[in-house]
């Protein structure tokens, strides 16, 4: 989606393929990415946990720059496209350039192109859209550590359509991770949005719109490259955002205050670009443990963001709550990264 959560966690949980902060977007997972720590150059794993935790922290960001951008009276429809316009160049010149690279030249055929298609409008569109549709109920944390349920996810929709087993550690961490969640929700219900809890809902259903599309891509991305892969979907998801406000919006609503434009472009670039080379370059340098246990910081990077910037209250409650979800979905990531 455009981002969560850690990308290792799914990618992992599907042979090593790509996802992606929203979480965050898909990066292509080294082969020797789980080597021992302990072999890595100080400068080497400094670096790559440096970029993972930057990757992380930029993405954790953009719950609190929609919310931002909805005090200027803007709706979803066109603040997502304005994202998406400003994105739209990057990856673009993604697509240009991992069709030119060596071992990615090859032609794809017609089905992996329409599964890459759809997979896009599912796991970067839809899922979107319900995130921005949801944030305007919930607050930033909240959103966040929703989104961040996505690795749960992926394993029960495995275990449905993959064939992959659920173990008792697995059972364990999801009964610990909703129980986070479920603790986080009941102590903002009746103190935040009379609609919060339509918005945790649409979050959750973005969640899980890029869940399927983790599980649907695992086989694509073997087939077509992790890279082209990503700069595909991202491309058809950017289409539909300009096409669904073409359908449904005048050009009038184009007519906003300025610093729209600016949270927009932020948004695009430093919330869902930026995120994207950093993490795969993170996942080069020290493998996908290091970078799937950094993950951990998104949900409390979007809690202080929201508190320091959006004046959102952070109680105990949620810290518990916040504590148990990052609890349970490390086991699994951690487990799975193994």
């Amino acid at each position: 989606m455009n981002g969560v959560p850690s990308p290792v966690t799914g990618s992992n949980a599907l042979s090593q393929t790509s996802a992606s902060q929203a979480s965050l977007p898909s990066a292509s997972l080294p082969s020797d990415g789980a080597a021992a720590v302990s072999v890595l150059p100080p400068v080497q794993l400094l670096a790559g946990l440096g970029l993972a935790v930057a990757g992380v922290v930029a993405f954790s960001l953009r719950p609190v720059i929609i919310k931002l951008a909805y005090r200027y009276n803007v709706d979803p429809v066109t603040l997502i496209m304005l994202r998406m316009v400003f994105a739209l160049p990057f990856f673009l010149g993604m697509a240009l350039w991992s069709g030119s690279r060596k071992g990615e030249r090859a032609s794809i055929a017609g089905r992996d192109l329409a599964l890459t298609i759809g997979l896009g409008v599912t796991g970067y569109y839809a899922a979107s859209f319900c995130d921005f549709l949801g944030l305007r109920y919930v607050s930033a944390g909240m959103g966040r550590l929703l989104l961040f349920l996505y690795p749960t996810i992926v394993v029960v929709l495995s275990a449905m359509f993959l064939g992959k087993r659920i173990g008792l550690r697995e059972v364990a961490a999801l009964v610990v991770s909703y129980a986070g969640v479920a603790l986080v929700v009941w102590s903002e219900i009746g103190t935040g949005h009379p609609n919060f809890m339509a918005g945790a809902a649409l979050v959750f259903m973005g969640a899980f719109l890029y869940s399927v599309y983790l599980v649907g891509s695992s086989r694509v991305v073997q087939r077509i490259g992790s890279m082209r892969f990503t700069a595909y979907a991202m491309t058809a998801a950017c289409l539909c955002c300009i096409l669904q406000f073409a359908v449904l919006r005048p050009l009038s609503a184009l007519d906003l205050p300025l610093p729209v434009y600016g949270l927009s472009a932020v948004m695009a670039v430093v919330c869902t670009v930026l995120p994207v080379l950093m993490t795969a370059e993170a996942l080069r340098r020290v493998g996908p443990n290091l970078v799937a246990l950094s993950g951990a910081i998104g949900p409390v990077a979007a809690a202080v963001f929201g508190y320091l910037v959006l004046a959102e209250p952070m109680g105990w409650l949620q810290l518990a709550g916040a504590a148990l979800t990052v609890a349970g979905v490390m086991i699994i990531t951690l487990w799975k990264t193994a």
